[in-house]
């Protein structure tokens, strides 16, 4: 059974070798130097909230939400190992971010998503998410948590 949890320091070579891995699936290539934030998770995400999904003793998944006001955030992150996929891990972890979202009084939710990746997309309409817009190749979403 997958269990979602905070994010701990011991969790950081893992998270980041999952998240850089699924970037590579995602791109065939990978530039870390676009991804200083990964270099230490636990400070990057003082002020959010960082779930790591876990399959018995793997992490299998990450994802997080960073405040942006007093009624919204920010999901970023989202990332489950590609063997797992479309399982429901990721629904899981989105799941368990919204919900802590509303625990902890917010309202919306936003993200985006690189343009061309149509099963990401899905996956965040299926959920629930509306397309806001379009630009330099990326799409925005949002989620209202009070419906």
């Amino acid at each position: 059974m997958v269990q979602t949890l905070p994010f701990q320091p011991s969790d950081q070579v893992a998270v980041k070798a999952l998240i850089l891995d699924g970037l590579v699936d995602h791109w065939g290539t990978l530039d870390e130097s676009k991804n200083p934030d990964l270099n230490n998770i636990a400070v990057t995400y003082v002020d959010a909230t960082f779930l790591v999904a876990w399959l018995d003793d793997e992490i299998v998944g990450t994802g997080a939400f960073i405040p942006h006001s007093k009624k919204q955030v920010e999901i970023a992150r989202m990332s489950v190992r590609k063997d797992l996929r479309r399982q429901g891990i990721g629904q899981k972890i989105l799941s368990e971010l919204c919900k802590q979202a509303v625990q902890s009084g917010y309202e919306e939710v936003i993200l985006e998503t690189t343009d061309t990746w149509q099963d990401v997309i899905a996956f965040y309409q299926q959920y629930g998410f509306e397309i806001t817009h379009y630009l330099d190749g990326d799409v925005y979403f949002r989620m209202d948590l009070n419906h």
